[in-house]
């Protein structure tokens, strides 16, 4: 499966988001009246619009991203090896326009592709989204306007799974779990990321949850492809090294 994917072309990737205001409070009317017809599905007479608030990360309208994390995959020595990196801040603009610019520089090219899990549904389309809501130009590799099904260079491991089976949806702990993959999911899940970020102001540790969640979208995509698991030692993280070697370090 999937022998003819250069590895290190690929781009593995994943985001977190919340929503933009802390709380259904902070919304002026036209945001709640908008925020209501939004949900009005899931409305009844014993849910309102503020019991779904905590929801309104998962909606570009809604929703701003606060990390992207990335991974790559190279080789040395003939061992594959991983190396991470994350864009992560309160102010979206920064961010994105941050991604954008490795996006534009690094991954213009025919032969690159972008991964994640479920990134057809959430990840592709929200970054696009909200590059649009902040007045960045879409990369190339994002913007899928007029291309055909083969000219759009995304992989999702979801999709993958499920073999043309589109009756359900496969979370990424499950896939990890089946295939002996630790959870990604060990200090907290996506459910939790609204409230730690609004109230806890712990970026930080948002931002160590969304490359564990990198790392295991890699692993799955390695078994993909019937190669040897990443073990830790081949995992690299390019925040960690000083400022003036990233670049050297980063996308070999």
């Amino acid at each position: 499966m999937l022998e003819q994917i250069d590895l290190t072309k690929v781009l593995v990737l994943d985001i977190e988001t919340v929503p933009v205001k802390k709380s259904y409070s902070e919304l002026d009317d036209i945001w709640k009246e908008l925020w209501g017809k939004k949900m009005k599905l899931q409305i009844n007479e014993f849910t309102t619009g503020e019991d779904l608030y905590e929801k309104a990360g998962i909606y570009a309208e809604f929703g701003k991203i606060i990390c992207i994390s990335i991974g790559v995959f190279y080789y040395e020595n003939s061992i594959v090896k991983f190396r991470l990196k994350s864009f992560y801040n309160d102010d979206e603009n920064i961010l994105l326009e941050e991604f954008c610019d490795l996006l534009n520089t690094k991954y213009s090219d025919d032969d690159k592709l972008l991964c994640a899990h479920n990134g057809k549904e959430f990840d592709f389309p929200f970054i696009a989204r909200r590059c649009l809501i902040n007045g960045i130009k879409i990369p190339k590799i994002l913007d899928t306007s007029g291309k055909k099904p083969w000219e759009v260079k995304h992989l999702d491991t979801m999709e993958m799974w499920k073999f043309g089976d589109y009756k359900s949806f496969t979370s990424l702990i499950l896939l990890a779990a089946l295939f002996g993959i630790d959870s990604p999911k060990d200090d907290i899940d996506g459910s939790q990321v609204g409230r730690i970020y609004w109230e806890e102001n712990d970026l930080k540790r948002i931002e160590k949850y969304c490359k564990k969640d990198v790392i295991t979208v890699a692993k799955i995509l390695l078994r993909f492809k019937g190669m040897e698991m990443l073990n830790e030692s081949n995992i690299s993280d390019a925040d960690s090294y000083e400022k003036n070697e990233t670049k050297k370090n980063f996308n070999n």
